[in-house]
Formats: C-alpha cells, structure tokens, sequence
C-alpha cells in the first residue's frame, strides 16, 4: 500500500483502456479490503461509530478527492456505514487512479 499512497492520481481524459483483469490483479493485495465489482469498480464498506463520525470522514475523503482530482462514489446508510465505489468514469473502468485513491482512503480510516 505504501507504493500507492505515495503515488498522486494523473488526470484521465479518456483515450486509454481500462485495466484488465490481469492488469488490477496486481493492486488488489495492497488494497486487501477493496473487491472488484463487475470489472468496472472497486468496493469497500466502511463503519464508524456513529454519524457524525461517518459524515467527518467523508467531509476528509472530500478533501483528499479534491486534492487528487479523482472522486468516490459513496452512500452512507444506516446512520454509521459508508460505501465507497472507485472507478475512472473517463474510461469506464479501473485505472491505477482508483487504487492510489483506495490506499490513501484506507490510509485515512487507519488514522
């Protein structure tokens, strides 16, 4: 994970391919908490102790997006559960964007 976070998303236009399978396979283990979903995104739910605490790390999660330039999807539901979806819509699927974004995520919610 320490290669990813230490890495910053570059802005995708389009005009690329998105990774494949074989491609992303190689990211999955430093991200071990994130699942591919449909070869197009990668998935994680997280938990929090309540609310507030939810809504304070999407408003860092915000941040940290703005600062790359690469933006989750997620939901909050049940009062203290996010879910966050990363895909580079540019291309419609994964790019190494999704996983430097996945690392520092993860970073952010060990912290």
């Amino acid at each position: 994970m320490d290669m990813l976070v230490g890495k910053k998303c570059a802005p995708c236009e389009g005009g690329v391919k998105p990774m494949t399978p074989e491609q992303y396979s190689n990211y999955l283990p430093q991200v071990p908490e994130w699942k591919v979903e449909g070869d197009y995104a990668i998935i994680r739910e997280m938990k929090f102790k309540d609310f507030k605490a939810a809504m304070a790390f999407l408003n860092k999660v915000a941040d940290l997006a703005e600062a790359e330039g690469h933006h989750p999807d997620f939901t909050l539901h049940g009062w203290n559960k996010v879910r966050f979806g990363l895909s580079t819509h540019a291309i419609g699927g994964l790019s190494i964007n999704d996983f430097i974004m996945a690392a520092k995520i993860d970073t952010l919610y060990a912290a």
